[in-house]
């Protein structure tokens, strides 16, 4: 197993941790580990790159660990009452339909490749902002409603975005034959 494997394991493992410290109102824990789990990212994807140690596992489970973190710490924080639920319930939703359409192109013997696009990046770090703000929040400075607001605005319109393009994509995608030519219905 490579060294970027091991640390993106680390980030499975941080996100116990972070559930336990917002589950049981320890914010500076859920805050802790949410920012080591987010340094462990960038360090992993940089020996990853710099020391061409790039793997298919790490190609699958860098972005599963971000996902699972991401949704776990939105999902507590929805049911925390800091985040607006209809913003948990778009954000969920979005990454349930893009696994759906995985799955079912999989099934209709298409493969998709695994490659996030420029909106669905900007759309990962504004939810990551936000995330980091509101566990900051919590466990450091008080509140700041209008810096929490603005990104909260900003993620629901870049989910949406996001989402948008990769119905738009995937709809292209499922809509030409193995041979190049579109589908005739």
């Amino acid at each position: 197993m490579t060294l970027p494997n091991m640390i993106t394991l680390l980030r499975f493992l941080l996100v116990p941790v972070v559930v336990w410290g917002l589950i049981s109102a320890e914010y500076w824990i859920a805050f802790l580990g949410f920012v080591v789990a987010g340094i462990s990212d960038g360090v992993d994807g940089f020996i990853a790159r710099q020391f061409n140690q790039r793997s298919e596992l790490g190609a699958w489970l860098d972005p599963a660990a971000d996902k699972m973190l991401l949704v776990s710490v939105f999902l507590l924080l929805g049911w925390l009452g800091e985040l607006p639920g209809w913003l948990v319930v778009l954000f969920v939703s979005r990454d349930v339909m893009i696994v759906g359409a995985i799955i079912l192109s999989s099934l209709m013997g298409t493969t998709l490749e695994m490659r996030p696009i420029l909106i669905s990046k900007m759309n990962t770090a504004v939810q990551i902002a936000l995330a980091a703000l509101v566990l900051a929040e919590l466990a450091l400075i008080g509140d700041l409603p209008t810096v929490r607001m603005s990104l909260i605005v900003l993620a629901a319109f870049l989910t949406l975005a996001s989402g948008f393009a990769y119905v738009l994509s995937w709809t292209r995608l499922m809509s030409v034959e193995p041979s190049g030519e579109a589908k005739r219905e």
